[in-house]
């Protein structure tokens, strides 16, 4: 994969054009899909030499591709396309959101750094990964204010996710690379993406994406990227290939396709977000809305009633877990994604038992409305039903819309 400078162009001209720069010249207008697992080669010994590059540094093999463990050249595209959206010199693709974070994890444990310090929440799996050690890490949880002084010598790496699954709580992304000093900072940019925030710009080294969500934009595949410098890239493809999380091309086709509509499906799906936000802070049968200062196409909110009957009474809105599709879904955290979370650590984190989460579409806003509202018919009115909710983590922010009091 071609290494390249931040981008000069604007994001919505990257993002159709970066990965396909090259396609004109060879008289192609849709990116080829290059399903090849090996590649011939007469020239063994100039193999050899690719290989041993590789072994050394990680480095993307010059001239023709060998095995398609080491990559891909479908896959390539959608990885600079993406480099290129986040304003990094490369970006590195993987088989799931989850293998993307294991191999970062891996990377550090590799020089010795096995210590973890994370600020909750954060996807319900990465939550699992870092406090089950089932790669051999330790992980000290602390608020934004905490961070510096949770640092030790053997820590490899600062994880935080802004805005935060499934609370939309935000963090300062400056202020936390700075109490990170020399230790690289992880940003999970999976519900912002690049269209609303770009955490390299305010001091992140790491940016992971579970590009099944916004990336893809479709439901329709699943993949990790984590966008970086070249020198952690290199570090992340010896993982890749030494591991096997590799993505397929396919795969690969179908991500470079979304991105090319990622900044047109953000703000459309974000506007409907902010308008649905706003008329579940007036709504009676709603204890609170959390809709983050950014904006983007998330809410979460919580219901005086049972949240599992909101559920149970959609019927154009989806009721299932992921996120970042064209349609409307919505889920229960602590039923689902955020389940495997120890209880106690899940609420003091924010995620209450009575909140929803819901990942707002490009529907029409009326349509969406008029659904969200015929399942919220089942909950009681204000006061009937108030759940005693957790403070979200301290010196994190969250951007709660009030409820407001029908006029009687």
């Amino acid at each position: 994969m071609e290494t390249t400078p931040a981008p000069m162009r604007a994001l919505a001209t990257e993002a159709v054009h970066a990965g396909r720069d090259d396609l004109a010249r060879q008289g192609l207008h849709a990116p080829p899909i290059d399903l090849s697992t090996t590649y011939p080669s007469y020239d063994s010994r100039g193999e050899a030499a690719r290989i041993d590059a590789f072994a050394t540094t990680g480095a993307d093999p010059e001239g023709p591709p060998v095995y398609g463990r080491l990559g891909n050249p479908t896959v390539a595209r959608f990885e600079t396309a993406l480099a290129r959206l986040e304003g990094t010199e490369s970006a590195v693709a993987f088989a799931s959101g989850m293998a993307a974070l294991s191999a970062v994890l891996l990377v550090r444990s590799s020089l010795g750094l096995r210590h973890v310090v994370a600020v909750r929440p954060l996807y319900g799996c990465s939550d699992h990964l870092l406090t089950a050690g089932l790669l051999g890490s330790e992980v000290t949880w602390t608020d934004p204010a905490g961070i510096a002084d949770a640092l030790r010598p053997d820590t490899g790496l600062v994880m935080v996710e802004s805005p935060a699954n499934p609370t939309l709580a935000e963090v300062d992304l400056r202020a936390v690379a700075h109490a990170c000093g020399s230790v690289p900072l992880l940003a999970d940019n999976t519900f912002a993406t690049p269209v609303l925030q770009r955490p390299v710009e305010q001091g992140a080294r790491l940016v992971l994406h579970s590009a099944t969500k916004y990336l893809g934009g479709h439901g329709d595949v699943m993949a990790g990227v984590v966008a970086c410098d070249e020198e952690f890239a290199g570090r992340l493809r010896q993982v890749r290939f030494a591991t096997g999380g590799v993505l397929h091309p396919l795969a690969g086709y179908l991500l470079l396709r979304g991105l090319s509509t990622l900044p047109v499906r953000v703000r459309a799906a974000s506007a409907n977000a902010a308008e649905l936000a706003r008329r579940l802070a007036a709504d009676p049968r709603v204890a609170r809305v959390h809709y983050p200062r950014i904006g983007g196409a998330m809410i979460a909110f919580e219901v005086h009633g049972d949240p599992h009957e909101v559920i149970a009474g959609v019927r154009l809105i989806t009721p299932a877990v992921s996120l970042g599709s064209v349609d409307t879904l919505i889920q229960h955290p602590a039923s689902i994604s955020h389940r495997i979370v120890n209880e106690g650590d899940r609420r003091n984190a924010g995620v209450s038992d009575s909140l929803l989460r819901m990942s707002v579409g490009l529907e029409d806003v009326e349509d969406l409305w008029t659904d969200l509202n015929n399942a919220l018919a089942v909950t009681p009115p204000r006061g009937a039903g108030l759940h005693l909710n957790a403070a979200p983590p301290r010196g994190a922010t969250s951007h709660h819309v009030p409820a407001v009091a029908s006029a009687p």
